[in-house]
């Protein structure tokens, strides 16, 4: 799975790739995403990468085996949005 970000500072977009390769900065100036976890978050990213490949993988082998049940897709998706929805939030305090 390629996660793909917006910089809060400036609007331009990212691969999460990209921030997990500088360390913890936007790949466009430089700066930190958040400089006193910057260990946290990028092995954070690189953990969520990694975990929605599995569960893609995973939900292609479900649907692979034609099973005679569906999946209810909040079971699956309700919490990823509601972090994803904190990240939305919040936007980055200047001073």
């Amino acid at each position: 799975m390629k996660i793909k970000g917006t910089c809060k500072r400036d609007g331009r977009d990212f691969f999460v790739e990209q921030v997990v390769d500088g360390g913890g900065e936007c790949p466009w100036d430089g700066q930190p995403f958040n400089a006193d976890y910057a260990v946290v978050l990028v092995d954070s990213l690189r953990e969520a990468e990694a975990a929605g490949s599995r569960l893609e993988r995973a939900l292609e082998r479900v649907a692979s085996l034609h099973p005679a049940f569906t999946l209810v897709e909040t079971s699956v998706l309700a919490e990823i949005q509601t972090q994803l929805g904190r990240l939305h939030r919040d936007l980055v305090r200047q001073g």
